[in-house]
């Protein structure tokens, strides 16, 4: 038998098993793909008692920046960002570390068309904030702006953060918001829910905003945005497309069925804009 797994903690209704057995079923794997409820303290515990059924995992919050010290290898893209969201496990035992966050982010934004940004804001200031100044960057961006609810909390981001993803970065309060939704590029690294207080800020405009929630969907915050005239991209495409990175990384079929993949993602997400 060979194993895959989401750790994370809470991963009660997380998406990703679903993507990954539609990848399995799509490439003929006799694999199994579950969630595992797997808080911080307990990572170190759970990666030292491995046998060699497991192939690889994936991480979602808040284990992605706890991850990387325990691993054995990480890819440059993991130390830029300074998260890891995917294992490989080789045969040999070592726990290889990869971020598709940014494969994810990156390829649904193409997808959308959006292939440059001068300015970028981004809302919060975790792991998934990093990704997507990282993301940011690669369109051409130098400079943005990261809105945190807690800006202490957010100071991470300054210096060696910064530097390592090549942006320079400005910390505004979550009550400057609305003066910084005129980006290019606006990027929503919040959870569900938690952007949609800023609602009412958008003005008329052009524009993008990328909503990395995609359930439910829309939010209100994208549904506002999207009729204050901005391009929307949600969450699932990102999603499903760092998942298809990951099924290629863990199981060495590529392309991976990423259509399947999709269709599974929007089946179970009631996804359907």
């Amino acid at each position: 038998m060979t194993r895959l797994a989401l750790l994370g903690s809470p991963v009660d209704g997380a998406l990703s098993p679903v993507l990954h057995r539609a990848a399995y079923e799509a490439l003929d794997l006799p694999w199994t793909y579950h969630a595992v409820e797997c808080p911080p303290q307990d990572l170190p515990h759970f990666l030292s008692t491995l046998d060699g059924t497991w192939r690889g995992f994936s991480l979602t919050m808040p284990l992605k920046q706890t991850v990387v010290p325990l691993l054995d290898e990480v890819s440059e893209t993991v130390t830029r960002i300074g998260a890891a969201n995917t294992i490989v496990m080789t045969p040999s035992g070592r726990l290889l570390g990869e971020n598709t966050d940014l494969y994810g982010m990156t390829q649904a934004l193409r997808e959308a068309d959006v292939t440059t940004a001068t300015t970028v804001t981004v809302l919060g200031a975790g792991a998934t904030a990093c990704t997507a100044l990282a993301a940011g960057r690669e369109l051409g961006c130098e400079q943005a702006v990261v809105i945190a609810r807690d800006t202490g909390k957010a100071s991470f981001l300054l210096g060696p953060a910064a530097e390592r993803i090549g942006i320079e970065i400005s910390i505004k309060s979550w009550t400057a918001a609305g003066q910084h939704l005129a980006a290019d590029l606006v990027i929503s690294a919040l959870p569900p829910r938690a952007a949609d207080a800023l609602a009412p800020l958008w003005t008329r405009g052009a524009g993008t905003l990328m909503d990395v929630a995609y359930r439910p969907w829309p939010s209100r915050f994208a549904h506002v945005a999207q009729e204050a005239g901005r391009r929307v991209v949600g969450g699932l495409p990102m999603l499903v497309h760092q998942a298809a990175r990951q099924v290629v990384l863990q199981t060495g079929h590529s392309p991976a069925p990423v259509t399947q993949m999709m269709l599974a993602g929007r089946r179970e997400a009631h996804w359907f804009k």
